[in-house]
């Protein structure tokens, strides 16, 4: 029979693919690419890159010892198409196939190559998640919003995590008024496996120091787990001695501490090395067997089964033009510090700081630190969009694009949050450590020593005062601005007005 090609991306490093299941492999060729195209697209953080290819080198050998004819390129191969359209072209031609079978990607631009390639792509959908895109539309059908709590009721009544026959464990849904404490004097959490590079990744980070160290980001030292096994360690260890201290400090941030109780894995489950379900299986199994409380099961076990497959939902059920949206109108381009220029601003600096170092942050330094800058400032949600693609390990379109878009630009209008993320420098004093050695004053409100949180959530909220005073979330924070004397919010709105024309000039803020 005609071999068909067997598409492999660099997120699908998993022998549950959909598109590996329904192949033969005495008759398919598995393809597998290292591309220029696909590194370069967004300037991709080096470690983001290295993970990925040394990934995919080690699947790749591991489905040859398991008996796949693999058809690998890599980077510097001298045919090397240069994209995933153009290898297949090749290896198409190169094996007589005319037919191919394709997980279906992350990302409507990989989707559209593949729709509209010359060969007949069957594009399968990636049923490596919890709800498919029938499920998700049925469930969306005729809200008027779609909120993700009440979604993830429903993921959790079908997987049956932490249910006590037809009703939660503990006897609620939702344990996050658990998890928002502010760290302590002192907080440190367990440092996360880093793996040495093996001889494969070494060739890996070699090429790309020589091609991509150019782009933002530190490629050394390299800890990423690059194969499951190593990636299993990860979660071994997240579940022994992460875990228990999870819930309760998940929102907090203190300097010196990239990771505190996090579990560091989004960019394993993210592209294959890691099930997700699996994962949520073990911090299930902990709280049973009394190694971690029920808030920290439980606000693991949501950011996957909830969030994680929530904001899936909405990346294919919104379409491509998702990713594009501006519904606030900003269009300020993204300042310097988020490339890592100088500022005085330290919740700022230690955001970028560990993103350039990790290629990570956790959830509430891109949400409420560059994200919420970002929002305040009125940056282009499409710049900020795109930064975070580039910037992180753990970014597919899929789960950034509402996680940036819609959750922490709002540019969607409000398809995935009720309200906006923002918040003055109050919220930053109390969640972190970071406020106690800033320039900046966090307490105070006006002046050059006054913390520029302060001064742009004003003036935010000004800005935007026709769409969000009507919201009742928000009806409250209005009263409070009009209570104030006309003087002090003429001078917060002057002062707002000069820092953003500082940013716009490229000054250190």
């Amino acid at each position: 029979m005609t071999p068909r090609l067997v598409l492999v991306l660099g997120d699908q490093v998993s022998v549950h693919v959909a598109a590996l299941k329904a192949a033969d492999k005495s008759r398919d060729v598995v393809v597998m690419a290292e591309v220029a195209d696909e590194a370069v697209y967004v300037p991709h953080h080096p470690k983001k890159i290295a993970l990925l290819f040394a990934a995919m080198r080690k699947f790749a050998a591991r489905l040859e010892a398991e008996g796949w004819r693999v058809a690998y390129t890599r980077l510097d191969d001298p045919d090397n198409a240069g994209s995933i359209g153009g290898e297949l072209l090749r290896r198409a031609q190169g094996v007589g196939a005319t037919e191919v079978l394709a997980t279906e990607p992350g990302e409507w631009r990989l989707i559209e190559v593949l729709r509209d390639h010359p060969l007949k792509v069957h594009v399968l959908e990636d049923d490596r998640f919890l709800c498919s895109h029938a499920e998700f539309a049925d469930w969306a059908e005729g809200r008027k919003a779609l909120r993700m709590e009440h979604f993830y009721r429903e993921m959790r009544r079908k997987s049956g995590f932490l249910m006590d026959g037809n009703q939660p464990e503990g006897g609620q849904w939702n344990f996050d008024h658990d998890n928002r404490k502010g760290p302590p004097k002192g907080l440190s959490g367990p440092v996360p496996p880093r793996f040495d590079p093996d001889a494969v990744t070494d060739a890996v980070l070699t090429l790309v120091e020589a091609r991509f160290g150019h782009h933002f980001g530190d490629l050394r030292p390299f800890r990423f787990a690059t194969d499951p096994d190593q990636a299993q360690q990860a979660l071994d260890h997240f579940i022994a001695h992460a875990l228990p201290s999870f819930g309760d400090y998940q929102d907090a941030m203190v300097r010196g501490q990239d990771f505190l109780f996090h579990a560091v894995l989004s960019a394993y489950i993210n592209a294959g090395l890691l099930d997700p379900l699996d994962a949520c299986r073990r911090a299930e199994a902990a709280y049973r067997a009394g190694d971690a409380p029920l808030n920290a099961a439980e606000g693991f076990i949501r950011q996957i089964i909830g969030w994680r497959e929530f904001v899936r939902g909405v990346y294919f059920r919104e379409g491509p033009g998702y990713a594009a949206r501006n519904a606030l109108g900003h269009d300020r381009k993204l300042p310097p510090v988020y490339w890592g220029a100088e500022t005085k601003m330290r919740c700022m600096s230690e955001a970028i700081d560990v993103t350039r170092r990790e290629g990570y942050a956790h959830h509430i330094q891109r949400l409420m630190v560059t994200g919420n800058f970002a929002l305040l400032a009125g940056i282009d949600p499409h710049d900020v969009h795109e930064w975070y693609l580039a910037v992180y390990a753990d970014a597919y379109e899929w789960v950034e694009a509402p996680n940036t878009v819609g959750m922490s630009q709002f540019a969607d209008g409000g398809v995935v949050g009720s309200k906006p993320y923002v918040s003055s420098g109050n919220y930053l004093a109390k969640m972190s450590d970071y406020c106690k050695s800033c320039a900046y004053g966090v307490k105070v409100k006006t002046g050059p020593d006054a913390c520029p949180f302060n001064l742009l959530y004003w003036d935010f909220l000004t800005r935007h005062r026709d769409r969000f005073a009507r919201n009742p979330r928000m009806a409250q924070i209005y009263r409070t601005w009009d209570r104030m004397d006309a003087a002090k919010r003429d001078t917060i709105l002057s002062e707002a007005r000069t820092f953003l024309d500082r940013l716009d000039a490229g000054d250190p803020v």
